[in-house]
């Protein structure tokens, strides 16, 4: 994912944190945040997911006009994606295995990110039903409006070797 300008705003982070089911009031009662080591309100731990959202080639979001692969088995009459969904390229079913965030300081309102996206270790194993496992890490760099490293988000997809079953 490739995201040019990711803006942190204070509504974002909490309907976000709303929408994940976090009470947490440091993500947005000012007051509250002023009073922590923190010292603000800050971002949820997974917020820079949102980044998708301001993605314009981001693969799950639905466009105008175009039938839209969605989460369901065809829910809009679009066939199944043909590279194999989040997992990867290639003719077997693919999925989202793994998602790791390693922070070098939070998030806040006001910030504006720029995601870099570069691919990361693949590696293969021998599944118990499906073949071959294939393996791909994607690595995303989040830097701010200095242009300093805020999170670095590792995400690993995996894809059979084999279709699964037609039902």
């Amino acid at each position: 994912m490739a995201v040019d300008r990711f803006p942190v705003e204070a509504g974002h982070i909490l309907m976000f944190a709303r929408s994940i089911g976090d009470a947490n009031p440091i993500y947005s009662d000012e007051e509250y945040a002023r009073k922590t080591e923190v010292g603000r309100v800050i971002a949820p731990p997974t917020f820079v997911q949102s980044s998708a959202q301001f993605d314009p080639d981001w693969p799950l979001r639905p466009k105008i006009g175009e039938p839209w692969f969605g989460s369901g088995k065809e829910p809009t009459g679009a066939r199944s994606n043909p590279t194999g969904g989040s997992g990867g390229g290639g003719a077997g079913a693919g999925l989202h295995a793994e998602q790791h965030f390693e922070y070098h300081r939070h998030l806040k309102p006001g910030d504006v990110l720029r995601g870099v996206t570069k691919d990361g270790r693949r590696w293969e194993k021998e599944g118990r039903r499906g073949g071959r496992l294939q393996f791909m890490e994607m690595i995303t760099e989040f830097y701010d409006q200095n242009d300093e490293l805020v999170i670095t988000a590792r995400s690993v997809g995996v894809r059979t070797e084999k279709l699964p079953e037609q039902s």
